[in-house]
């Protein structure tokens, strides 16, 4: 993956139908606090963290970091999507033309089933392939996150393969308008 220091950031925020992608700002602490200490979002990413924990180490204006969008519904955070690069040193079963930009989101459990994830994704991918126009996506998931492997698929993700990690079988998918992927455009 191209280096996002290479792109402008923050970029300006991403208007769609409903929502706006944007950088973390000082409003958004409690939901950040709320998002990670929630036991259903923290089902398959290895659990939730302790309140208290977070309440300490959450800084009052959360950390803004390249590739991370706040997920604003009627001016208030709901979720993120993140776009990072995959960790060189970890062996993450990608093929070399899959590519090294990770598709990542969390959401409130309240947001969870109104199609916010797709819509927030198809943005965030949107962004990423007009920076980034030859980089495919990959996205990891647990087989069984029913709703994220039903979102991989519509989103236009293709597995690469299936493998155990973190004592569960993992998905790894990969999106790229040059490989035939659908756009994000394209996503209902």
């Amino acid at each position: 993956m191209a280096d996002l220091e290479s792109v402008a950031w923050p970029p300006a925020p991403i208007r769609t139908e409903r929502l706006v992608l944007r950088t973390a700002e000082a409003r958004d602490r409690a939901a950040f606090v709320e998002l990670f200490a929630s036991a259903e979002v923290g089902t398959y990413i290895g659990g939730p963290r302790s309140r208290d924990e977070l309440e300490r180490a959450v800084p009052e204006v959360p950390r803004r970091r390249r590739g991370h969008f706040v997920v604003d519904l009627d001016g208030a955070m709901i979720g993120m999507v993140t776009l990072d690069r995959r960790d060189a040193e970890r062996p993450d079963h990608v093929v070399p033309a899959a590519g090294r930009a990770s598709l990542g989101y969390m959401f409130l459990r309240e947001a969870w089933g109104r199609g916010y994830a797709a819509e927030a994704c198809v943005a965030a991918l949107g962004w990423f392939a007009g920076a980034f126009p030859d980089e495919p996506v990959v996205l990891c998931t647990q087989t069984a996150n029913d709703r994220s492997m039903r979102l991989a698929a519509k989103l236009g993700f293709t597995e690469v393969e299936r493998f155990e990690e973190y004592g569960a079988e993992q998905w790894l998918g990969v999106w790229s308008p040059v490989m035939g992927n659908r756009s994000p455009e394209s996503v209902p």
